[in-house]
């Protein structure tokens, strides 16, 4: 039986490669040597692997810390913990942390903590700021307003110097 050859074209000039039909090229392969349109012809379309979603950090409630706690500490055999771990999408470090603060009697731990700086200032304190802040510009304006008012008087008083006596009228 004599094998099927496929005579390969080769634009550098060199004698082509001899290959058996059932022999493909890493550009056959691949793909790259075929026309974007033969390749969507070809292979179904895939989705973009980039992920651009914007990580959000996860927040736990109480109640689902001691049921993870609970399932984790009633967890047997070898890998059960793992199990649950990936189940759950956590990671061991979750439990760790979790079981020093039950261990520890804090039942408030066990609740999300809010990040970021505490208000230092209460409630009156941010109003007085703002009541402050608005006089000061209220101030400034009102000054403003007597410098314009000041000007005015000044323009009037000139203009009344120049106005002629109302005795003579004087020909236009």
């Amino acid at each position: 039986m004599k094998p099927n050859i496929v005579a390969l074209s080769s634009s550098s000039g060199v004698a082509p490669a001899k290959r058996r039909e059932a022999e493909r090229s890493e550009a056959d392969r691949s793909g790259a040597g075929a026309t974007p349109d033969a390749r969507a012809a070809v292979s179904p379309a895939r989705p973009d692997p980039e992920v651009v979603v914007d990580a959000k950090r996860r927040t736990f409630t109480a109640e689902y810390k001691r049921r993870v706690l609970a399932a984790a500490d009633a967890a047997a055999g070898h890998g059960g913990i793992g199990a649950l771990l990936r189940r759950e999408g956590l990671y061991s470090s979750h439990l760790v942390t979790w079981r020093r603060e039950r261990q520890a009697g804090i039942l408030k731990g066990l609740t999300p903590r809010t990040r970021g700086p505490k208000p230092t200032r209460s409630p009156q304190d941010e109003e007085i700021r703002q009541l402050r802040e608005a006089n000061q510009r209220l101030t400034e304006e009102l000054r403003k307003a007597e410098i314009v008012i000041d000007v005015q008087k000044k323009v009037a008083a000139l203009l009344e110097d120049r106005k002629p006596s109302s005795g003579s009228k004087e020909p236009r």
